[in-house]
């Protein structure tokens, strides 16, 4: 069947030499004339010409020189062309292509400028950036990077007990005199003065209309993964309390080893030439983790979330954030996280993937706590309702002592029961206790 480096046509149009180029530019790959979408051998009448035709009409094309075979079954004959890699870019009429699963791409924009970079032996990440001095660096964050890798075991005491221009090149951030663009995001106190939407935003969701707080974290993003652990554990989830004797159990809704793992990916395998932040979109029921990205067709979603994975996307970022500790060597992303549900009794994590972005997804664990029963939770929700009818969840969870999104995982609950409903919007609606 076709695939990233087989393609079949049952007749020949110039227009596949795009196909040609788009092997070049990959893996390299196989165009096969005289077969049909199926893989059906349909035959050609004309082989002898094409078979002097073409490798001189793709030559003078894109330069490319293919083997050009005449193949026969079953007293059919076909041509097969065959197109290694090509090491530097392949275009066809002032165009570049790039075979990416099944189908040939016309790379424009970011995607061109990723590819350029590639053929180069560069990544986007590993491009200087004139006029950008060191002193502006946060010391805050070269600090933090000295103290994670020397804890994790990673790098010794002596070996950051430097210069922070060593220390730096040692992590190839530099490229001659010039620093690269991953030193600016990793260290620099403001990097969106040279790439904007490099930070990340956070909101509470009550569904998806209705957002109703939200936060936003910005500088180096070495320092990132814990402000954004701190901000969402302290601010947005907040611990459901159980005891096992005397021990105090917290429990949150999504796993901080599965959160933490989660951010660092989003983080390391971002494209930050797009402008867009990275978003992590928090539901009473959910937790969404947007990221801007392409997945190929030859890499899985289990590829775009390990750190180790040889993607084109922030090598030298991945480098420094191994080397601090934060993540690990051998790519184990997504075992992780999945792990980190399954300890916890949860669902596995659930992904989507477009063209342009990843999205990662928790399902809430939302126990109920043992010290409270469920009943007594519902009855105190109903009591203050018929107290006063237009209460809101924030205050209704204020009065019980438990979360905001547990109320309204209750509340729900009650509707589907038919113990209460609600009358008009949000905001200018009231409750119904319906008598049981």
């Amino acid at each position: 069947m076709e695939n990233q480096n087989i393609e079949w046509k049952e007749s020949w149009r110039d227009e596949y030499i795009k196909t040609i180029c788009g092997f070049a530019n990959a893996s390299g790959g196989r165009l096969e004339i005289g077969r049909r979408n199926n893989g059906e051998i349909a035959g050609i009448g004309n082989a002898k010409k094409m078979l002097e035709d073409l490798p001189n009409k793709i030559r003078s094309a894109t330069g490319i020189i293919p083997s050009v075979d005449l193949l026969e079954s079953n007293g059919k004959q076909y041509i097969a062309i065959t197109v290694k890699h090509y090491s530097f870019p392949i275009s066809f009429q002032g165009k570049y292509y790039l075979r990416s699963g099944s189908t040939t791409q016309e790379l424009t924009g970011t995607s061109l400028d990723e590819f350029m970079l590639r053929t180069q032996g560069k990544t986007w990440d590993g491009v200087p950036v004139p006029y950008v001095q060191l002193d502006d660096f946060e010391r805050d964050a070269l600090k933090a990077f000295r103290k994670k890798a020397v804890d994790s075991a990673r790098l010794t005491a002596a070996s950051v007990d430097i210069p922070d221009e060593i220390l730096l090149r040692n992590l190839r951030l530099f490229d001659g005199d010039y620093l690269k663009r991953a030193a600016i995001l990793l260290f620099h106190q403001d990097p969106e003065n040279w790439f904007p939407g490099s930070y990340l935003k956070v909101g509470f969701f009550e569904n998806p209309a209705n957002l109703l707080y939200q936060d936003e974290i910005h500088g180096p993003l070495i320092t990132m993964p814990d402000k954004t652990e701190e901000l969402v554990y302290l601010k947005y989830f907040k611990g459901i309390i159980s005891y096992e004797g005397i021990q105090r159990i917290e429990t949150y809704p999504v796993p901080r080893a599965a959160f933490r793992e989660a951010i660092l990916n989003a983080i390391v395998h971002r494209d930050y030439s797009t402008g867009n932040p990275i978003h992590i979109h928090i539901y009473p029921e959910k937790v969404l983790i947007y990221n801007d990205g392409s997945l190929p067709g030859t890499w899985t979603v289990k590829d775009l979330f390990s750190p180790h994975t040889s993607l084109p996307y922030n090598p030298l970022i991945a480098g420094a954030f191994f080397r601090s500790g934060q993540i690990e060597a051998w790519g184990r992303g997504i075992e992780k996280i999945t792990e980190s549900c399954k300890a916890w009794s949860m669902r596995e994590p659930f992904y989507r993937v477009s063209p342009n972005e990843v999205m990662i997804g928790f399902h809430a664990n939302i126990p109920e706590t043992e010290n409270i029963d469920i009943n007594d939770i519902r009855a105190k929700i109903m009591e203050l309702m018929l107290k006063n009818d237009r209460i809101t969840t924030g205050s209704i969870a204020e009065e019980i002592g438990i979360a905001r999104r547990n109320v309204q995982v209750h509340i729900r609950a009650m509707k589907k029961l038919g113990l209460i409903d609600r009358v008009g919007t949000t905001r200018d609606g009231y409750w119904i206790v319906k008598p049981r």
